[in-house]
This record gives structure tokens, C-alpha cells and sequence, in this order.
């Protein structure tokens, strides 16, 4: 099986053994989907499709999920609006919501916080790294009862140079003080990801959220 869609330029990895299990991956701003070509061989899970897609905006021979500050609020809304449609287009095409984990690295990051947190839908869990999100008062707020019952594995960098450390901390504890499930790991990296030390972190937390059977609330 594979996946079909009009509505992001994408690139869709099938498995190396039948499995429904699908990790969806959101680049950073100026990036694409393949800036992360090098992901299924890395994570070494051959019992997962992954599903690439690139961000609706150009920018800069890349592309955007949303604008620069100040200007955010209205692309994140576009963009969550997207991956609302998205979804329902895995699940007709066999992808369940529990059997899948959004991958966000940078503004993608932002994105699987300011969608997933809100989002009514089931996924298996979400990996976040190097981002941030838009506000996070508001965020935890308007949390949804499934997102306070995912698994959640956010990462950052103590060296980040575009986005910094200290900012994206003080939000992931506020929000975990209010109940979010995050699990949160800091490592001396820059605004990349660490195959050294995160990779193996990633890869190990992905094997076991998709070895334990997804408990719908």
C-alpha cells in the first residue's frame, strides 16, 4: 500500500516489512522533505512507512509552513487546517491516527506542538525538536484530552543559534506544569539533529511507542 494526496508535494517510503505503522515528517523553514531523505535509514525501523511532505509555502528554493514574526498566527492556522485534512485523507487510505507519529523538526516542530496539542485525533505520538510554540499560555488552555494521554518526545538544543534554548525550555515546563506529557531532553547540539546521541534517543523511544498498543481514551 502507499499514500496519495494533492494536498502537499510529498515523498511516500514504504516499509521493508507490511506494516501500517507511518511516521509523518515536518521539515524546517527553508527546507523540504528531501532534507530528510536520510531519515528511514537512519532510524533503521523496518516496520515503518514514512510519509515526507513539503511545507505550502516557497521560500527561499525551500518552503515554509508560516510567515516570520509577527506574522505567524495566520500560516500556523493554515497549516494545522492542512494536516486536519491530511489525517482524514491517511485514514481513508488505511493510515490510522493511532498507528501513526508526527515527526516536526524546527517550524515543524512548532507545528506538531500547535496542531497535535489541540487535535482530537488518537496518534500513537509525536516527536518535536529544535522549535517552540506560538504561546503557550494559550496552547495549554486549549489542550485536547487525547494530547494529555499521547506520548510526547520534544528535544533541544543547549547551543541552538536560531532558536534559543533557555525560550523553548521555559515553554515545555510551563506547559508540562499544566499537564502535558512531555518528555524533555536537552542535548549540547546546535540547531541540527544529533546523531551521536539523539538519534539513538529517537530511535529507541519510536521502537517503543510503536511496539505498546495504543490505549484510545
Amino acid at each position: 500500500m502507499t499514500f496519495k494526496t494533492k494536498l502537499f508535494s510529498h515523498v511516500f517510503v514504504k516499509s521493508q516489512r507490511p506494516s501500517q505503522n507511518l511516521i509523518v515528517v515536518l521539515h524546517g523553514r527553508g527546507d523540504s522533505y528531501e532534507g530528510f531523505s536520510w531519515l528511514p535509514a537512519a532510524l533503521q525501523l523496518d516496520d515503518v512507512n514514512y510519509l515526507m511532505v513539503n511545507a505550502p509555502d516557497p521560500y527561499y528554493g525551500g518552503f515554509s509552513w508560516y510567515d516570520l514574526p509577527p506574522d505567524q498566527l495566520p500560516g500556523i492556522k493554515r497549516s494545522s487546517a492542512l494536516l486536519d485534512r491530511l489525517f482524514a485523507e491517511l485514514e481513508e487510505q488505511g493510515y490510522r491516527a493511532a498507528d501513526s507519529v508526527l515527526f516536526g523538526f524546527s517550524q515543524g516542530c512548532l507545528m506538531a506542538l500547535e496542531w497535535g496539542a489541540r487535535s482530537s485525533l488518537c496518534l500513537r505520538g509525536f516527536v518535536a525538536l529544535s522549535g517552540y510554540c506560538y504561546n503557550e499560555i494559550k496552547l495549554a488552555d486549549e489542550f485536547s484530552a487525547t494530547a494529555l494521554q499521547t506520548k510526547w518526545l520534544i528535544t533541544h538544543g543547549t547551543r541552538d543559534e536560531v532558536l534559543p534554548y533557555k525560550d523553548t525550555e521555559k515553554q515545555i515546563r510551563y506547559l508540562q506544569s499544566k499537564g502535558f506529557p512531555a518528555e524533555f531532553h536537552s542535548f549540547p547540539k546546535s540547531h541540527t539533529i544529533d546523531e551521536v546521541k539523539e538519534l539513538p534517543l529517537i530511535r529507541k523511544w519510536l521502537r517503543t511507542v510503536f511496539d505498546t498498543p495504543r490505549q484510545l481514551p
